[in-house]
């Protein structure tokens, strides 16, 4: 079974060597001395490989960064570290309680784009559930109200006509642990990443037909990233370093040289005998996809998207002004040093 990253204390990520990249001159300059950047992300055996790999492939090393990185087992709390002060910025993050944030007066911004496409799947053991009309009136995993997990599910929901208010939400935490209480059969019913998806018989469980989020909901941005606007003035070098390691990440996971390295982090971060096999599940579905953003720059229609479905759920009561909610120029920034 897929396993979270239980680490809560900070994890100090070493640097190896990045083959097959070379660097702008401004960035060696920066390798001198490195900075220290502190960066919070949920608990998810994925992101938890991504880390992975920006360890053994050097990209933190390569723009002159030494992370922190704290893992948390729910969505909801990536903002709260923000806002306090004890992150600098949060890279891998479902994003619609940030511009609900925002409207309340959190003085947050979005810097960058992280993933489009949604790689989740609504999985479950029922053998009597197989669409998502099946789930009225039964359990149901997700995240908490209004982060991620839960504010997917509930768009893709109203998009195909049903209504959530009959469905019992139950609050999980991440998608790794979401996949665990469908197999436990504690819900009847959940949402999880796709990395699974092609060991359904090894955990006796089934996707339902309606239930490839991908396939459903293409419209949805997946993740961003955000930090403060006292981040974002104090430290913006630093974070425009920090999104130009992920957005090299990005580049080099979709490219048909990763293999290795995907597999190898997916198993280094897990005790799953399977870690392999849903390492290269989830390389696969990210080369036909390629959801990642290579771009980094997140427009102001897929937020205002984002911000339609807020609305529409009552978590937002206006829809806000672009440049209220977001800052791309640390993303067009950290483009140049990539380029």
């Amino acid at each position: 079974m897929p396993a979270a990253l239980a680490r809560r204390d900070f994890l100090k990520l070493g640097a190896a060597g990045l083959g097959g990249f070379a660097f702008p001159p401004c960035v060696g300059a920066a390798l001198a001395q490195a900075q220290t950047v502190n960066i919070v992300g949920a608990a998810a055996a994925s992101g938890a490989a991504l880390q992975e790999i920006m360890k053994t492939e050097g990209f933190f090393k390569k723009f002159g960064i030494e992370p922190n990185i704290i893992s948390v087992a729910d969505g909801s709390k990536l903002m709260g570290a923000v806002i306090g002060g004890s992150s600098d910025i949060v890279v891998i993050s479902g994003f619609s309680q940030v511009l609900a944030a925002i409207e309340k007066g959190a003085r947050i911004k979005l810097v960058a784009a992280t993933r489009f496409l949604v790689d989740d799947v609504i999985y479950s053991k029922r053998p009597e559930i197989r669409r998502l009309k099946d789930v009225e009136g039964r359990t149901f995993g997700t995240g908490s109200p209004g982060a991620l997990l839960h504010h997917m599910t509930v768009a893709l929901m109203r998009k195909k006509g049903i209504d959530a208010a009959k469905v019992r939400f139950v609050n999980i935490g991440s998608s790794t642990d979401v996949f665990r209480a469908v197999v436990a059969g504690t819900v009847d019913a959940g949402i999880a990443l796709n990395d699974v998806y092609g060991q359904q018989a090894h955990y006796g469980v089934h996707a339902l037909d309606d239930g490839l989020v991908y396939d459903e909901l293409p419209e949805y941005t997946y993740q961003a990233s955000y930090s403060s606007d006292r981040a974002i003035a104090g430290k913006r070098d630093l974070l425009t370093r920090t999104l130009a390691a992920y957005g090299t990440l990005w580049r080099f996971i979709q490219g048909p040289d990763s293999k290795d390295a995907f597999v190898r982090a997916r198993i280094a971060v897990t005790n799953s005998t399977t870690g392999g096999a849903e390492g290269a599940t989830e390389w696969e579905f990210v080369q036909k996809h390629k959801p990642y953003a290579n771009g980094l720059v997140l427009s102001e229609e897929r937020v205002n998207y984002m911000q339609q479905i807020n609305l529409e759920l009552g978590l937002q009561k206006r829809m806000l002004p672009y440049d209220q909610v977001a800052d791309m120029t640390l993303a067009q920034d950290a483009l140049k040093l990539m380029a």
